[in-house]
């Protein structure tokens, strides 16, 4: 009995350790304490890594970018001159920078850190009576000093489209309808958004190295509207 009563302790013991691990709040500066250790100034933001059949994703999410990182307050490289700089040398996709040492990006263009973004879905999917427009980004900033990643996240935005109608006919129409108005530069911004909210801000922002305690989601959401 009295070992039977062990086991029901140790279970119950994990148990409110599961609990007290699935509800702790992460801080930005439990998250992501590189940020507030090295001096980013400014960021270098890489043609994405396109992991979809959409041919123009990247160039479609490159319009999206620069604005909510500026708003966090860096100095961003302009995105334009570097994406014709690097097709100029053939390179059209951030997977081909992967291999390269960060600290080139340093030599190169003077940044503290490079933003790689990886589109995992960018997707249009239909079924019978219904569909959804999907976004799916990885981000993932990289020190040009000590070639850490210092700051990620994964979100994934999923839009219903369907028309929601007794009549089927009706009801396929307006899907189509809704789903050809259902921009997919409007979701990146979104996404953009949340995700970059998640990232400490830096110096041009009023805020620069006082939000360490704001709570954040370091593993990054799906979210649906």
């Amino acid at each position: 009995m009295k070992r039977l009563y062990l086991i029901l302790g140790a279970l119950v013991l994990l148990t409110m350790q599961g609990c007290e691990s699935t509800s702790r709040q992460y801080t930005k500066q439990d998250a992501y304490p590189l940020m507030y250790e090295e001096n980013v100034r400014s960021i270098l933001v890489v043609p994405a890594i396109n992991q979809t059949t959409a041919a123009d994703a990247p160039a479609l999410y490159a319009t999206t970018v620069l604005p909510p990182l500026a708003e966090a307050g860096y100095y961003v490289m302009p995105i334009p001159v570097v994406e014709q700089l690097f097709q100029e040398q053939g390179i059209t996709d951030g997977s081909q920078l992967r291999e390269i040492t960060p600290s080139r990006f340093k030599a190169l263009f003077g940044a503290d850190a490079v933003l790689f973004v990886t589109i995992v879905r960018w997707d249009t999917s239909y079924y019978i009576t219904g569909g959804n427009v999907s976004v799916g980004l990885d981000f993932t900033l990289v020190s040009t000093t000590t070639s850490q990643t210092i700051w990620s996240q994964a979100q994934t935005l999923n839009v219903e489209t369907s028309g929601n109608s007794n009549d089927l006919l009706v009801s396929i129409i307006a899907t189509a309808l809704n789903t050809a108005f259902t921009q997919y530069i409007d979701l990146a911004r979104d996404i953009n958004g949340g995700a970059i909210r998640q990232l400490p801000v830096g110096p041009y922002h009023p805020q620069h190295r006082q939000d360490g305690a704001e709570p954040v989601n370091p593993t990054g959401r799906v979210r649906s509207r």
